[in-house]
């Protein structure tokens, strides 16, 4: 749900910011205030491309900020998971249009990409108007509110389960095919793999070979350092009595300076130190041999195992995952040839599940868009456009690999008058008649599709009187639902609304800017009043205004 709307120099507007709450929000205001910059605003922030035009001219840029509350929008807290954009229970979304035509955007305050802004949004917001920017006139969008009335969600699961079932073994069946001949793949692979095993590549395996290695090339000198340290140590034992003899006088003097005995105990460990190096350098020596046999030998080891690295083309230490894969692969590969004739069989069963399952789909959107077809038909006529009608068709997809979203694509299908073929929804000329058949599909889905935001732009265009009340009740019903925006000039829609802003623009310093007020109840009756009289507000407007209010509330 949108919570918050910010707007900064964009258009005629210098600052504005608009809170929203669930229900029905209508929006006034006079011809040329600015009524539909609010729809414009969100347009921007769904993705639209850049207009330098929206940018308040003498100012470097505009910027456009909404807030959406995620606890009605699963759909969204999902993507913004995925995308790594989730920040908590709400989202912002924030763009910038530069005067020179560019524009930034951000997604809880990370920049996005302007795909990312409109992938997001479209689980956020539906815009229908009479601009580019409709919602179910993407064929997309009308199959899936299609399922959403019909509540095909189980039903469309099982038939992008079997979907996936069968791709990955199509996926399989052409990865065994790529191999080409099984046969000779196998040998390959034994011939490498015998390579690989000759020798231990274990990482600690390696690390024993390279410190081994290093000590035989290094015997010489290893053994001279161990000879002459021994020699130092063990010359007379000069180092031991020196030791003794400093103890001996520091263990006199104890009595009369008690830390001296923390100077003993130092040099006693110092002492014992001395031999346990001794000890050990004496094992280190023995250990080491000059052995030019060894020495080749380690050579020639490091040489394989250098050489295997350079032919599969990664460091020693990775050879063993090699290995490791070369053994799964041939393992898979033995009885290909079988699988390969088994995944032909297996294919034809998964397609079959498919159909089955496609099938019953189909059935109920069968169902499904005769059910929508008539209800959203009957309330076109309530709203202005007798003898209109509207249809589902269900098209068939072409023969071919099992879809995920099932074996058809459907086409809203609209007849504005009486004796008129249907035809496709996006090819309806009338921006008002548009916006009407938009409301009357999503009042007769009864907002059942995932956007939890509906933003309808001047859709009583066109009409008034007892329509316009219609209108007005059919707004206010969807919102019991969803959350609904609508820009409206007329006062039987305007009344309907659980909270009302209105548009106005005055000239100051020479420029002209359009503010946004909310309206309190004494507010909300004067404005109503002015929708009804115009310029000259009279008495009678003001108690038919209070009158369209009472009958709204009642």
């Amino acid at each position: 749900m949108l919570t918050h709307l910010a707007l900064r120099n964009f258009a005629v507007a210098t600052a504005s910011e608009l809170e929203f709450g669930p229900g029905l929000t209508v929006i006034s205001g006079e011809t040329g205030a600015g009524k539909s910059l609010l729809v414009d605003a969100l347009g921007f922030l769904s993705g639209l491309r850049a207009d330098s035009g929206m940018v308040r001219h003498g100012a470097d840029r505009a910027e456009l900020n909404a807030t959406f509350d995620l606890a009605d929008a699963p759909a969204a807290r999902d993507w913004l998971r995925e995308e790594e954009f989730d920040d908590g229970d709400a989202c912002q979304l924030r763009r910038t249009l530069r005067a020179d035509g560019g524009s930034r955007a951000w997604i809880n305050g990370r920049p996005a990409t302007l795909g990312q802004l409109a992938a997001l949004a479209g689980h956020l917001v539906e815009i229908h108007g009479q601009h580019e920017h409709q919602a179910l006139l993407a064929r997309g969008s009308q199959l899936a509110l299609l399922d959403a009335y019909g509540r095909h969600a189980a039903a469309l699961e099982a038939v992008a389960a079997q979907a996936r079932a069968w791709s990955a073994l199509l996926a399989e069946r052409e990865r065994l095919s790529a191999i080409g001949d099984p046969a000779e793949r196998r040998d390959w692979l034994a011939h490498q793999l015998r390579e690989l095993e000759r020798e231990r590549l274990e990482p600690e395996a390696l690390a024993e070979l390279d410190a081994a290695h290093r000590r035989q090339a290094n015997a010489a000198g290893l053994i001279a350092a161990c000879e002459g340290a021994l020699a130092a140590l063990s010359e007379d034992d000069a180092l031991t009595a020196r030791l003794r003899r400093m103890r001996g006088e520091l263990t006199r003097l104890q009595g009369d300076e008690p830390r001296l005995a923390e100077v003993d105990a130092m040099l006693e460990a110092a002492s014992i130190q001395l031999d346990e190096a001794q000890l050990l350098l004496q094992r280190v020596r023995d250990d080491l041999e000059i052995d030019p046999e060894r020495f080749a030998e380690l050579e020639r080891s490091l040489a394989r195992v250098q050489d295997l690295a350079r032919k599969h083309r990664v460091a020693p230490e990775a050879l063993a995952g090699v290995r490791d894969r070369l053994q799964a692969e041939l393992e898979e590969l033995t009885g290909a040839d079988e699988r390969l004739r088994r995944l032909e069989g297996d294919l034809a069963a998964a397609a079959a599940r498919w159909g089955e399952a496609a099938a019953a789909l189909s059935a109920a959107r069968a169902d499904a868009a005769a059910r929508l077809s008539a209800a959203t038909t009957g309330l076109i006529g309530e709203l202005g456009m007798g003898g209109g009608r509207f249809e589902i068709a269900l098209e068939p997809q072409p023969a071919g690999r099992p879809d995920p979203l099932g074996a058809e694509r459907v086409e809203f299908l609209v007849a504005a008058n009486a004796g008129q073929p249907p035809r496709p929804l996006r090819k309806v000329a009338s921006g008002g008649e548009l916006s009407r058949i938009s409301l009357a599909i999503e009042v007769a889905a009864l907002g059942l599709d995932a956007v939890p935001t509906m933003v309808f732009d001047e859709v009583d265009s066109g009409i008034g009187g007892a329509v316009a009340d219609i209108v007005g009740q059919r707004l206010r019903a969807l919102g019991a639902s969803r959350q609904v925006l609508c820009v409206t000039h007329l006062p039987q829609v305007a009344a309907q609304g659980h909270a009302h802003y209105r548009v106005s623009k005055q000239a100051r310093d020479g420029t002209t800017e359009s503010t946004v007020t909310r309206l309190g109840a004494r507010e909300r009756e004067e404005e109503l009043a002015r929708m009804l009289g115009g310029v000259e507000v009279s008495r009678e407007a003001r108690a038919a205004a209070r009158k369209l209010l009472a009958a709204a509330s009642g």
